[in-house]
């Protein structure tokens, strides 16, 4: 039985050859789209299950067709990945700030692709690990597992489906510290090939969305993360 559709929006033909040879040998249905505008169009009639996505893009750039694709209630929810030559880290930061599930840095092996959009792919299949979550409550913040929502002063916060489990993680047990690999454990199923400074870009894009919040968030130096009591 064929897997989920992969929709790759990349201008270079070679690349595209590479992820379409060896995701099709896997049994995934692979999309393909050169230039960002029509990477959209294919994203909201198509509904692919995930994207791979190019930064350096001609036209409208990788980072602003992850913007509206986020902005856009037919595509939000689709987890994005980016694939890009860019690799420091300001780079990762803001493609994962701008909503990216994961970056991954030109030159890849297609060993690697695959295992990163595998546990990509896997967190989506874990949402109802979260769902089935009693809603939390803490002082003017509220996290809604069963609506995928967090609310700060009855204020709706966006949030990627990585940010929302790592918050959820946190915000449920206060005081208790989380190791960055336990925290990559439970967000993508401990996977291999997954990086674990993601965490720290992904810990920083939810304190920059709380705002006057984001002191909840405790870095415990050399080990990891903890919500505050």
């Amino acid at each position: 039985m064929p897997k989920e559709t992969i929709l790759v929006i990349e201008d270079d033909s070679d690349i595209i050859e590479i992820i379409q040879y060896n995701f099709e040998r896997e049994g995934y249905r692979v999309l393909t789209s050169t230039n960002g505008e029509k990477g959209i169009e294919t994203a909201r009639s198509r509904r692919p299950a995930l994207i791979i996505l190019d930064l350096m893009l001609p036209g409208v750039d990788g980072l602003e067709v992850c913007k509206r694709l986020r902005a856009s209630a037919d595509t939000r929810n689709i987890p994005i990945v980016m694939l890009t030559a860019k690799g420091e880290e300001s780079d990762i930061v803001l493609g994962l700030g701008v909503g990216a599930d994961d970056y991954v840095v030109k030159p890849f092996s297609p060993k690697e692709l695959l295992a990163r959009i595998t546990a990509v792919l896997r967190r989506g299949d874990l949402k109802g690990d979260v769902s089935a979550g009693a809603r939390i409550e803490r002082g003017v913040m509220v996290i809604d597992p069963s609506s995928f929502e967090v609310r700060v002063r009855g204020k709706a916060v966006p949030f990627t489906l990585t940010e929302f489990k790592i918050l959820s993680i946190l915000a449920s047990n206060p005081g208790r510290v989380y190791t960055r690999q336990l925290l990559l454990d439970k967000v993508q199923g401990g996977e291999a090939y997954v990086d674990d400074r993601n965490i720290d870009v992904h810990v920083r894009s939810i304190r920059r969305k709380l705002g006057s919040l984001a002191d909840a968030l405790v870095t415990v130096r050399g080990v990891g993360y903890k919500f505050r009591e």
